[in-house]
């Protein structure tokens, strides 16, 4: 992955909608600069904008106003098929709600965002294995969402996330629904992903959570109030301490949530 292949660029982000007779300015002039390889987490409270903000990042919702550079590209004039085809190649998301196909198995789940780009069986069972087995999932892979744990369940999103190897990763509530060990199994994952050269960007209430990152963003009222760049003690701020030990190599990653 290039030093470019993720980096963003938002300038004046507006986005609104009208509720009845009044308009709610869900993104107040955002501006980031975020570079390839960073831990950013964006906090803050209910209606604060955050998951309004990930859409926008995500290519899910179209800013009113305002520049959105991802790769090189401003985004925001792109046609509907141009967003979705940047989205497959630069973004892989994780969801609260795990957003898995009910009929489908956790292998084929994993499997789908390469069988709609086209990618040949023999290379999507190529990269299928290797991250299969990385999410402990080897003796799970046919079972279908229903017949999994809620941790299982978001290790499969997690592997449909990275299967086309995006350099962008966009989590909101990735721990919300889990209790704490599968929680904690899941940041590791996450953080293992961001350790080999992704960026990483999580949307949380989690104050914890929110503290492990490297930058860590707060919003309010749709606006940025605070960007913080300083070092936090991950150790204080959680009970898991993370090992960044194993490896996930690189050539093994392949790769309209509410507003809160």
């Amino acid at each position: 992955m290039t030093e470019q292949a993720a980096a963003i660029k938002v300038r004046g982000l507006h986005r609104r909608f009208q509720l009845g007779d009044q308009t709610v300015h869900a993104l107040n002039n955002i501006n980031l600069d975020i570079a390839q390889g960073e831990y950013i987490s964006v906090m803050g409270p209910s209606g604060s904008g955050k998951s309004t903000l990930l859409n926008a990042l995500g290519l899910l919702d179209i800013p009113d106003e305002g520049e959105y550079w991802l790769a090189g590209q401003n985004t925001v004039p792109m046609s509907e098929e141009e967003r979705a085809g940047y989205r497959r190649d630069h973004i892989g998301f994780v969801f609260q709600s795990y957003h898995l196909v009910p009929r489908l198995s956790a292998r084929e789940n994993m499997e789908l965002p390469m069988v709609l780009a086209g990618i040949p069986p023999a290379e999507r069972r190529k990269r299928l294995a290797p991250i299969i087995s990385r999410l402990g999932l080897d003796e799970r892979a046919d079972h279908k969402p229903e017949q999994l744990s809620g941790g299982q369940r978001q290790r499969v999103a997690i592997g449909r996330a990275i299967i086309m190897q995006a350099p962008l990763l966009l989590a909101d509530e990735p721990t919300g629904n889990l209790d704490t060990h599968s929680g904690a199994d899941v940041v590791d994952l996450l953080e293992e992903l961001n350790a080999q050269g992704m960026t990483l960007i999580v949307v949380t209430h989690d104050m914890a959570l929110g503290q492990r990152a490297r930058r860590r963003i707060r919003m309010v009222d749709g606006a940025i109030v605070s960007d913080d760049r300083s070092v936090v003690n991950v150790d204080a701020t959680s009970e898991n301490n993370i090992d960044k030990t194993t490896d996930i190599q690189p050539d093994t990653i392949p790769s309209q949530e509410p507003r809160s």
